[in-house]
């Protein structure tokens, strides 16, 4: 070849470049030029070329170790774009061989995996047949956000079939959503209609509220009591006030129709206020009892019930929730100060009475002690903690339960230290 003045198979210099000769249909092409010596630019591309088989070797070995192998074929057709095209002295031929024999199995493995992926999205789509007929919206839509993200899990499929069944699964969802949104919007303006109702059932109840016809307004009165059973449901807080308004208005015509007629009015308890009250007393009865660890399997039931009733919220009484739960925290702290006390003190019912009083006093002593400490390692546990929002509020919970038990056991130890004094 004229003009060549270094040659191997693969490569030669001429007219100081840097060529490689073509292979594979394509022609010779320049890769560099001479900087210093012929030989130094020769050597400097042969040993760029291991950086090619390098570059193979660690396709491979990544192929080799993957799960998802198909996702390593992009990787692999731009690799050998830059073989190509890449500045090196060497066979390439072997090199793009041993890519395009991974080329056509990560294809028969993205084919495989395509069917597959085509079956599960027929069969997600079927699961969402049975689902977008549904009217138990809250049901349903879980699950159909549980199909979305399968599906969204699930990879692609065919791209000549992608477009066609995206729009299937997609149509599914869209109708549910539109059936879902023109139930709730019609939910919406029936509760609309029905708080209208209540609104004005409460403004009736003002003008009751001042008439003096007793007889026609005691009629008028039932007459209204009546609609409003009827009226229908909706949300609680939305009825709060209008039910406030309605309750007082009402019930200030009847004190001054009872009082017109000479009526003695009974006042009426909520059943659900009234199971609370005798609770309430009952445990603060338990709290005070000599058997006490008897007093404390009662008190556990007794809170199991508290919770299975449901007191309307403008029934509550917070003040009575309270007394409850003092009560039951006492006798837990009362309990387990007798199981400390007769842990530690075999003989203690052999004791006489002053002998157990000094006894159970000094124990309570060493437990609101270390009581004391828990709670102040517990808060400096938080100090200086940065949480999320939801833990935040889980720790202050816990803070607070903490303290409430510190404040009982601190009453106990009052209790009995007064009792000390008076012997």
């Amino acid at each position: 070849m004229n003009g060549v003045t270094i040659e191997n198979e693969y490569a030669y210099i001429k007219e100081g470049k840097v060529f490689l000769k073509g292979y594979m249909d394509m022609p010779d092409r320049q890769i560099g030029e001479v900087k210093r010596t012929e030989e130094e630019a020769f050597q400097y591309f042969i040993n760029r070329y291991d950086i090619a088989v390098n570059k193979v070797k660690q396709l491979e070995d990544e192929i080799q170790e993957a799960q998802n192998k198909g996702s390593y074929l992009t990787k692999l057709l731009q690799l050998r774009k830059r073989l190509l095209n890449f500045d090196g002295i060497g066979d390439f031929t072997p090199l793009l061989a041993t890519l395009d024999d991974h080329e056509t199995i990560l294809r028969e493995l993205i084919s495989d995996n395509q069917a597959n992926n085509l079956q599960i999205k027929e069969s997600l789509i079927e699961e969402a047949k049975l689902l977008v007929e549904s009217t138990n919206w809250m049901e349903a839509s879980d699950l159909l956000q549980d199909l979305r993200t399968r599906w969204i899990r699930t990879g692609p499929v065919e791209k000549e079939l992608q477009e066609e069944i995206e729009t299937r699964f997609r149509t599914l969802l869209d109708y549910f959503y539109q059936r879902r949104k023109a139930y709730f919007d019609e939910q919406n303006k029936i509760i609309n209609e029905r708080l209208r109702a209540y609104d004005l059932l409460a403004r009736a109840a003002e003008d009751l509220s001042r008439r003096t016809d007793w007889d026609e307004g005691f009629n008028d009165l039932k007459l209204m009591q009546a609609q409003w059973k009827v009226i229908g449901k909706v949300p609680p807080k939305l009825l709060k006030h209008p039910y406030s308004v309605f309750k007082r208005h009402t019930g200030t015509f009847y004190e001054k129709y009872c009082l017109a007629k000479g009526i003695q009015v009974k006042k009426r308890l909520d059943p659900r206020v009234e199971a609370q009250m005798r609770m309430v007393k009952e445990a603060e009865k338990l709290s005070e009892s000599e058997d006490i660890f008897t007093a404390t399997n009662r008190a556990k039931v007794l809170l199991n019930e508290w919770k299975t009733i449901r007191v309307p919220p403008h029934l509550t009484d917070r003040n009575m929730g309270e007394r409850f739960r003092a009560a039951c925290d006492k006798i837990f702290e009362l309990s387990y100060l007798m199981k400390v006390v007769t842990r530690k003190h075999p003989s203690f019912k052999f004791f006489d009475d002053v002998q157990q009083l000094l006894t159970k006093f000094r124990e309570m002593e060493n437990i609101v002690r270390r009581a004391r400490m828990d709670l102040d390692q517990l808060i400096d546990s938080y100090e200086g903690v940065r949480q999320t929002e939801e833990m935040e509020k889980l720790m202050m919970s816990n803070l607070k339960t903490q303290k409430r038990k510190l404040l009982m056991k601190e009453i106990i130890l009052e209790e009995l230290r007064q009792k000390a004094a008076n012997l």
